[in-house]
């Protein structure tokens, strides 16, 4: 009967099946596909973040206009993510996932032959919407392979990809861009998503589809401007001015599209996101947890650069920053498989809480950091938030997960996306205003910029303590 949802137990097939063909290990090569996938359209979000000045001289432009083409992909990474989500449930996620890599691979070709500032910020811009596809596509698969008592360690893996890609990418990429220049970057990215659609279209099963229901093409309307509207207000409010037309106008079609939003949710046949999520305890507090932690986590990412190198901070040289940044990313994929094992035990409410403490103390250590502050001091304030994110990120997003129903893995996974992302967006943008005045000589502002975080951050742990761990047999 039309508007019925036919529903195969595909993840039990899939898994019989993977294990009859060459063994319950391909499990895993499907993991490491669809990680590379997203680690390669991920990787160069942030990269303008060191080279932003550069890349504005060699196109003819100013930094405040090419600052769009950092903000664009941060945007479209996150909004359009729970559209994709929804499309993979739908359609299949096979298709979405290598589809979201080709359109980034022809992007990110045509970003690398940008000859003006706008044809940079469209092609930066268009290449993270098509990468965003890969995001929901390989949560969903992960959710889909692996039991859900299995699911924490895989997913340690996906949240260090995910969190520590755009890090790892600034610290590589920064002194290639200094050797053969930014164009040969988004060069590499084009090849590196290439070779992976070809590994994807190869390896990845298919994934089966839900018949006789619409996509919900009014919800990713409006919730895509709601969501665009409110990154972009946040974002260029410090920009635009906090009480310019400009900003206000973004935060107004916000609320009035969010409204919007929720109404057509509320009749949908299918809705893009099912309601009635944010009622359930294990889905609304992982999510309001990990949104507080990545506030001071990313905010952090973009603030301590700033902190360490010229003119502002510490005068460090690039190398030196990075050399510096690059212990955040490697004690997250240090710790996260260890926490795995341990969450297993402790139960996904104290990883939460406990990971959580960890970017507390980071933000606590960097606010009190002085200009005489030695190696080892910064190397762990730094280390701890990637202690702290690789503990509370894998367990909050498994318990998110087990949640939610199978069907609706890829819409669940692209809406955790879209709100770690506006953490994101959120933490820079209010770090950013906070410490606008600091200086060399004027520190003050740099440390109530990482109380602030701290502050946030702590409220994220109480957000994972309200969580329901799961039941798991002795």
């Amino acid at each position: 009967m039309t508007g019925e949802v036919e529903v195969a137990p595909w993840p039990i097939l899939l898994r019989r099946r993977l294990a009859q063909r060459v063994g319950i290990d391909r499990r895993w090569a499907v993991l490491w596909v669809v990680l590379s996938g997203l680690f390669t359209t991920g990787f160069t979000i942030t990269l303008l973040v060191v080279s932003l000045e550069r890349i504005a001289t060699d196109v003819g432009t100013t930094t405040t206009i090419l600052t769009w083409a950092l903000t664009g992909p941060m945007l479209a990474f996150g909004v359009v993510g729970p559209a994709f989500g929804k499309a993979g449930d739908l359609w299949g996620h096979k298709g979405v996932f290598t589809s979201g890599l080709a359109g980034a691979a022809v992007f990110a070709l045509l970003s690398a032959l940008s000859w003006n500032a706008a044809t940079l910020i469209l092609f930066r811009t268009l290449s993270a919407t098509a990468g965003s596809a890969c995001g929901p596509s390989a949560l969903a698969y992960i959710n889909r392979m692996f039991e859900p008592g299995d699911r924490v360690k895989p997913l340690g893996y996906w949240s260090f990809v995910t969190a520590g890609s755009p890090v790892i990418g600034v610290v590589v990429c920064a002194p290639l861009v200094d050797s053969v220049g930014w164009r040969a970057i988004f060069v590499v990215q084009a090849v590196l998503c290439v070779g992976g659609l070809i590994v994807a279209l190869w390896l990845l099963p298919n994934t089966d589809r839900l018949t006789g229901v619409r996509f919900d093409l009014w919800g990713s309307v409006t919730l895509g401007v709601g969501a665009a509207a409110l990154l972009a207000g946040v974002s260029q409010g410090r920009t635009w001015g906090w009480g310019s037309p400009a900003t206000i106008g973004c935060f107004v079609l916000s609320v009035t599209s969010l409204k919007v939003f929720v109404r057509v949710e509320q009749r949908a046949a299918a809705p893009l996101v099912v309601l009635s999520w944010f009622r359930t305890r294990n889905v609304a507090f992982p999510v309001l947890s990990q949104l507080l932690t990545n506030f001071a986590y990313m905010g952090g990412f973009f603030l301590i650069p700033q902190v360490l190198g010229k003119p502002r901070g510490f005068g460090f040289s690039t190398s030196t920053v990075g050399n510096l940044v690059i212990s955040r990313p490697l004690a997250f994929s240090i710790i996260a498989p260890l926490a795995a094992i341990v969450t297993l035990k402790v139960g996904e409410r104290i990883a939460g809480v406990v990971g959580a403490f960890g970017l507390v103390a980071s933000m606590l250590l960097w606010g009190s950091i002085s200009l005489g502050a030695g190696y080892p001091t910064i190397i762990l304030a730094t280390a701890l938030s990637g202690i702290g994110l690789g503990i509370s990120s894998p367990a909050l997003t498994s318990l998110m997960a087990n949640a939610v129903a199978e069907t609706d893995l890829g819409v669940a996974g692209a809406m955790q996306q879209l709100m770690t992302q506006l953490g994101a967006v959120l933490g820079a943008a209010v770090m950013a205003t906070v410490s606008a005045v600091a200086d060399h000589d004027h520190f003050g502002p740099f440390h109530a910029a990482f109380w602030v975080a701290a502050a946030v951050a702590g409220l994220g742990a109480v957000a994972a303590g309200f969580v329901r761990s799961t039941p798991r047999a002795d």
